[in-house]
């Protein structure tokens, strides 16, 4: 199915529950595969939108295994045709990739100040250098024909792509607007490109959620 007119619509989906997410980790692009709560959280978006009568032209996934996992999921049962772009994929953390929080503290203490030219933890993806792989990841998507487009990422990366959607550029010390990603919450816009005009249409959806998910 594709629209009618010239549009995209665009749907930003963060993955479900993963394991390094139960456990608190901050898992960067170490690859950690969904908990059973997580499967539980895909299977419940998807039934969602197969009643809402949802359909996507296609799900582009990161390839790491708790956004494919989550895009495996809701693919397969909207039938829609799925493909895996690694621009998608979490910031790169360095040298906390897989860290507890209290591990992550001990090897950097806290600092003053933090420029977003930077690497993050010495070998990882400052914000600015995030930003700049978001806003490529983004341009592939408006280069696509007009159509429905799901995208499964993590919370980072669809951050700083909501950064490139409303043209706020990454700040000193993470100051600006924060957008809060929870599991399986998804942001829709749509983009008409013969008048480079952005619609907002919702953020952070989670209704799908139990009250266990809280």
């Amino acid at each position: 199915m594709t629209n009618a007119d010239n549009t995209l619509s665009l749907t930003l989906l963060r993955h479900a529950e993963s394991t390094g997410n139960a456990e608190n980790r901050l898992q960067g692009q170490s690859d950690y595969p969904l908990s059973e709560k997580g499967r539980a959280q895909a299977r419940a978006l998807a039934e969602r939108w197969q009643v809402e009568g949802r359909r996507f032209d296609a799900v582009i996934a990161s390839p790491l295994m708790r956004a494919s996992e989550t895009a495996q999921i809701i693919a397969a049962a909207l039938d829609a045709p799925l493909e895996f772009d690694p621009l998608w994929m979490e910031r790169d953390s360095g040298k906390i990739s897989g860290l507890l929080p209290e591990e992550v503290h001990a090897l950097y203490p806290q600092r003053r100040f933090f420029n977003p030219y930077e690497p993050l933890a010495e070998t990882g993806e400052g914000d600015f250098e995030l930003f700049l792989r978001a806003g490529q990841a983004l341009l592939g998507l408006l280069r696509r024909p007009a159509g429905r487009y799901l995208v499964v990422s993590h919370g980072g990366t669809l951050t700083m792509t909501l950064y490139a959607i409303l043209g706020i550029p990454p700040q000193p010390n993470h100051q600006g607007p924060r957008f809060r990603f929870f599991n399986t919450a998804f942001s829709q816009f749509h983009y008409d490109p013969t008048r480079h005009r952005w619609h907002v249409e919702v953020i952070g959806d989670r209704a799908h959620w139990k009250d266990s998910d809280e």
